[in-house]
């Protein structure tokens, strides 16, 4: 493990789209997926990294949470699975039906949508506005898996129930903080260099 933080992209970057196979339906999910809906999250995780472990449980509720509104989520795993098995599709999709995920969990093969988000670690957090403009980035709450901090997802939610509103967010943006995602060898993006 890697201690890794959120390389920060920019504020107004827009959203890149991307075509990848969701691990429980095997539908293709994409940005026009969530054409109707005013914000979309897009979280990097996985399923063997500790720091996803601690918060799995507020990944899931906010999937409860928000599912019926505004807000369309989607997660991205795109670690190297020959050398972290347990990151492999079909455990991806146990994963996402144990904790009763509400919204689709995606495997990134290629790692090329983790590179085209500038992802660094799991978990990490990209929530997009109405013009698919970025306008979060940045850690879930304050709570690590060492620090005896709850979980809260406040930062996140604050987030979320900003943009939804159409106010603007004043507070500072945290870098979220975890597990480097597991690149392939060689496949490693220029962003680390």
């Amino acid at each position: 493990m890697v201690l890794t933080a959120s390389t920060m992209l920019a504020l107004g970057t827009k959203a890149p789209d991307f075509q990848l196979p969701d691990v429980v339906s095997g539908e293709t999910i994409s940005l026009s997926t969530f054409a109707d809906k005013k914000a979309i999250l897009v979280m990097f995780i996985c399923r063997h990294c500790p720091f996803v472990k601690h918060v799995q449980e507020e990944l899931a509720q906010l999937g409860k949470d928000y599912f019926q509104t505004d807000l369309g989520i989607v997660a991205i795993c795109a670690n190297d699975v020959k050398n972290y098995p347990d990151d492999a599709p079909d455990l991806l999709k146990t994963m996402a039906m144990e904790l009763d995920f509400k919204f689709p969990l995606c495997y990134d093969e290629t790692q090329e949508i983790a590179k085209i988000y500038t992802a660094a670690c799991t978990p990490d957090f990209f929530l997009f506005d109405n013009e698919i403009k970025l306008f979060y980035r940045g850690q879930l709450d304050d709570s690590r898996p060492s620090n005896g901090k709850p979980v809260t997802g406040k930062d996140l939610r604050a987030a979320i129930n900003a943009v939804l509103t159409g106010k603007s967010l004043t507070s500072e943006q945290k870098p979220s903080i975890g597990c480097n995602i597991k690149w392939k060898p060689g496949n490693e993006p220029s962003y680390f260099s």
